[in-house]
């Protein structure tokens, strides 16, 4: 195919995303370097005194703590468990395609959804506390979204509930991936179902759970509308994230602040990403022949 032919097949992608990825980090690396309320020329230049702000900001530095625990408690809890299901419905046992379709609804559900739907669950005397006093467990109700020492917990929960599936279903596709030659082998050799699993399944595992740990890294750095619409980040900050934090310093009108509040998200990110690329996404393409 000739070259300008090519050129001019992508040139409506390439515009596309100079237009809407590349102009607006531009700019707002720009807007960054100034104090600026949204209004008005840019002619109060300040350098990287806004980046020295954020990070001199209790308020970001908890939110980036959020941030973190959010990321520690989905590679911790969340994935090993949507592996361990995967690991369930992999198996021949009877009514795995409903279970499957039930574990995976919820990500189909906007966040927004999400947010309300659980807000109204959580909020006091809801379904849950409802519940919880029918079965005689009153004593053990809190203010789930109200509470400063229990909300970020409640929040993972509600981020987990409609993850899960989605990385549950990730596993479930690189298990049926794996020939089944391998473990009948294994089982011919005398290796148990735990010996299995360590030295055959989980390693050939490996590339589906770096997608994994990738994918759940960034979404939990990333993590917005469901915080927004579940607690605004309250009570008092003790489920802000970076996003949220982002989010406000722009409802402040504080333009120029707000946008190095992003280039630090984004940098993030795009170290995360880097990383992911150079020490897990290569050695997986070479491993798959893919390799230069």
């Amino acid at each position: 195919m000739p070259w300008g032919t090519v050129v001019l097949f992508l040139l409506p992608a390439i515009l596309l995303y100079v237009v809407f990825v590349l102009y607006p980090i531009v700019q707002s690396a720009r807007y960054s370097l100034y104090q600026w309320n949204g209004f008005g020329p840019l002619d109060q230049f300040i350098g990287l005194d806004n980046f020295r702000d954020v990070f001199g900001d209790a308020r970001f530095r908890s939110a980036l703590t959020h941030n973190v625990i959010l990321v520690v408690l989905s590679l911790l809890i969340q994935l090993p468990a949507a592996l361990a299901l995967a690991m369930l419905l992999n198996a021949k046992i009877k009514g795995r395609a409903v279970m499957r379709t039930v574990f995976f609804a919820p990500y189909v559900l906007s966040e927004v959804v999400t947010g309300v739907v659980w807000r109204q669950i959580l909020r006091p005397d809801g379904l849950l506390d409802q519940s919880m006093d029918g079965a005689g467990l009153g004593g053990w109700t809190q203010g789930w979204l109200s509470d400063p020492d229990v909300v970020l917990y409640a929040l993972f929960f509600i981020v987990s509930w409609k993850y899960f599936g989605f990385h549950m279903i990730l596993m479930l596709a690189g298990l049926q991936q794996i020939p089944a030659e391998l473990k009948e082998a294994a089982s011919i050799d005398g290796a148990s179902s735990w010996t299995t699993f360590r030295f055959v399944t989980f390693p050939l595992l490996m590339p589906t759970v770096r997608v994994s740990v990738f994918l759940s890294v960034i979404g939990a750095l990333q993590l917005f509308d469901m915080v927004w619409v579940t607690t605004r980040g309250g009570p008092i900050g003790a489920s802000s994230t970076m996003s949220t934090y982002l989010y406000d310093r722009f409802r402040d009108s504080r333009f120029g602040f707000a946008s190095a509040v992003s280039i630090v998200i984004f940098g993030l990110s795009l170290v995360i990403a880097l990383l992911y690329q150079r020490f897990a996404l290569r050695r997986d393409l070479e491993g798959a022949g893919f390799g230069g």
